[in-house]
């Protein structure tokens, strides 16, 4: 088979990032090289011609992720003509919803990640767009009355628990109270 363009490699690359970035959101990042690439239908060996290792696509699906969460604040604030206290109501009303938490792959990868980042004991690139993403996201959430880091956790550990719980009425209890908790004073 002939030689990929560079235009057609930086395709390739950039198909392989977001794939990788869904499915470690999905599996964590114990997801396989080769069910990476199978999934945009690229060969494993391929792989090694883009990524010097499995640790260089983790750092990069990790920022990815971290941008499509930052990019969807700013759609939120474009959504609601800059009006930070209704897209931030709109996003935890989305956050804390059903979809959301059947939805891992497209989801916030503070709660996706959380546990991946927790087990990696280094100063992985990784692990500071993780550190930084949640201060972001925490400082997005502040209101003045309510600390932006407090409605994170609240946000998060509901999330988790939700997904925990998938099935059983719980689940939906702890997605509508953390919810209630939350935008009782907005």
């Amino acid at each position: 088979m002939g030689r990929v363009s560079q235009a057609q490699a930086e395709e390739n690359r950039r198909r392989v990032v977001e794939a990788a970035s869904r499915l470690f959101r999905e599996q964590g990042i114990h997801a396989s090289v080769a069910d990476i690439m199978k999934a945009v239908g690229l060969t494993h060996g391929g792989f090694y011609k883009q990524f010097a290792s499995k640790e260089a696509l983790i750092d990069e699906a990790t920022a990815r992720a971290f941008d499509e969460l930052a990019q969807h604040h700013r759609d939120g604030l474009d959504q609601y003509a800059g009006r930070r206290d209704a897209a931030q109501r709109a996003l935890i009303d989305a956050y804390l919803s059903t979809e959301h938490r059947d939805s891992a792959a497209e989801g916030c990868p503070v709660a996706a990640l959380a546990t991946d980042m927790a087990r990696d004991g280094g100063e992985s690139e990784a692990r500071r767009v993780y550190t930084q993403g949640v201060r972001d996201f925490a400082d997005w959430l502040d209101t003045g009355d309510q600390d932006g880091l407090t409605r994170l956790c609240t946000m998060f550990g509901a999330l988790v628990l939700a997904r925990a719980t998938k099935g059983s009425p719980l689940s939906e209890q702890i997605l509508a109270n953390a919810r209630e908790a939350l935008t009782a004073t907005n």
